[in-house]
This record gives C-alpha cells, structure tokens and sequence, in this order.
C-alpha cells in the first residue's frame, strides 16, 4: 500500500538527474568564472585553459561579481556615500485649539501645586492630593477631548480605524 514505490511521477535516480543538469548546465557556461589574468595570457605562456572558478564536487552558484548588470541595485552603482534616501519635510503640528491649552493649563497648575503648595496657602497634607486630582483632572480634560472622528479632508475608504 506504499504509494511513493509505485510512483511515476519523478525520476527514479534522483542524484543522477541532478548530475546531468548541472553538467548540461556547466557546458553552457554558468557559474564559470573568469579571473583578470586569465583574460590575457602573457607573451612568454601559452594559452592554458582556465581554471575552474570552484572547487570540484562544489555547485555552480552565481554571485554579483559574474554579471553586473544583472543586478542594478548592487553595492557598485552605489559609490557616492551621499546618495541615499532624504524623507520628505513632516507635515506642520495643528494649531492648539483652546480648550487643549486650558487642559495644558490645569495639568501645569497641578505640578506647580504639587512642588510649591505653600504658593497656595496649603501645608503639603493637603496640596499634594489636591495637586494630584488637579493633574489626572488636565489629563482627564485631554482625553475627552480626543477626536474619535476621521479628519474632514479623508477619503471614503481610510482603512481601518482603531
């Protein structure tokens, strides 16, 4: 009942398929690299033929030295160390409206009532829990006041909104 011995779908000797491709393909010349001196034999040499780039029993693998142009985003187009990317300019910060300053304000009276409660007329018992419910009351105001609303100049589809 072993479905994988009587299939026919690959070849039955794998290794030697994989052999004869990369010898088909080592015949058209891939993965064969060619070294400067090898270009140009010197006057006193023969031609030898040239070496192979890779260690026998080793897989022909190309690299960005083989085919520059291959690869136009490669290390070498890219010299100028003041070449990359500039992000545009950040769009301004909205303008304040005035109950965001007011709740600025409450939050800023809460810190200065927590540091100075004698500015206040009040013994430190009392001005630092007062001066902490003045605080969390600024941050309760900035909360609440939080738009929960898409912006008037969005698209109908904004994606999701969380």
């Amino acid at each position: 009942m072993n479905s994988r011995r009587d299939s026919t779908d690959g070849p039955e000797d794998v290794d030697a398929t994989f052999a004869e491709i990369v010898a088909g393909l080592e015949r058209e010349g891939v993965g064969k690299q060619v070294l400067p001196d090898e270009l140009e034999p010197d006057e006193g040499d023969e031609a030898e033929p040239a070496r192979p780039g890779r260690p026998e029993g080793q897989p022909a693998v190309a690299t960005v030295d083989d085919d520059p142009d291959s690869y136009p985003d490669s290390a070498a187009d890219s010299d100028d160390p003041s070449d990359h990317y500039v992000p545009p300019e950040p769009p301004p910060l909205p303008a304040l409206r005035p109950g965001t300053i007011a709740a600025l304000a409450v939050i800023v009276l809460g810190v200065v009532l927590l540091l100075f409660p004698g500015l206040f007329g009040l013994t430190g018992v009392i001005g630092t829990p007062l001066a902490l419910i003045v605080m969390c009351s600024g941050a309760g105001w900035l909360i609440l006041r939080m738009r929960n609303t898409q912006p008037p100049d969005s698209g109908w589809d904004d994606g999701a909104v969380l």
